[in-house]
């Protein structure tokens, strides 16, 4: 889930003042289904499709969680910090998350394993979410820590298009 392009919960804590969003009622009958296998993400109203984005998710070993869960989190102009070593990226054109970070999905039971080029412990809670990303050529593979990885301009129409509590559903 965590360890590479993922905000941790001290990072989300602290937003820059653009970060907060502000939502309306909800959505009545909008959602989010996410295929891993397909590498595609819908976004449902009444169960008619209003979009669908092209998605990176997780690695062999740290892949996307499965199930049903809710929007948890959304801040614009998301700090990353990486969860295993401390180190903080500020929002701009270099920051793995992009401009937009969508969290759907916590636990924090920590997570430990091989990411394909070094050993990775994280302790605590850690996020899965939707973000934006600066490795445009990510999208479409197996790539991150759990997280779903999008265009940066794909990532903001689904900003708009979500809100807290919409439900996600993570298929297989």
């Amino acid at each position: 889930m965590v360890a590479g392009a993922e905000p941790t919960r001290e990072a989300l804590a602290q937003p820059t003042t653009e970060a907060l969003a502000t939502f309306p009622g909800p959505v009545v009958d909008r959602e989010l289904v996410l295929d891993r296998r397909q590498r595609l993400l819908r976004v449902l109203e009444g169960g008619r499709e209003l979009r669908r984005f092209q998605v990176g998710v997780g690695m062999p070993g740290w892949e996307t969680p499965v199930g049903r869960f809710s929007v948890i989190e959304m801040v614009v102009n998301p700090v990353w910090e990486h969860p295993a070593k401390g180190l903080t990226i500020p929002p701009g054109p270099t920051n793995p998350l992009g401009s937009r970070w969508i969290g759907f999905h916590r636990d924090c039971l920590g997570r430990k394993g091989f990411n394909g080029q070094e050993h990775l412990e994280v302790k605590g809670c850690v996020t899965a979410g939707f973000h934006g990303t600066p490795q445009r050529g990510s999208v479409g593979g197996a790539v991150s820590h759990g997280c779903v990885r999008l265009y940066d301009e794909d990532v903001r129409q689904l900003f708009d298009l979500v809100q807290m509590g919409t439900p996600v559903t993570v298929l297989p």
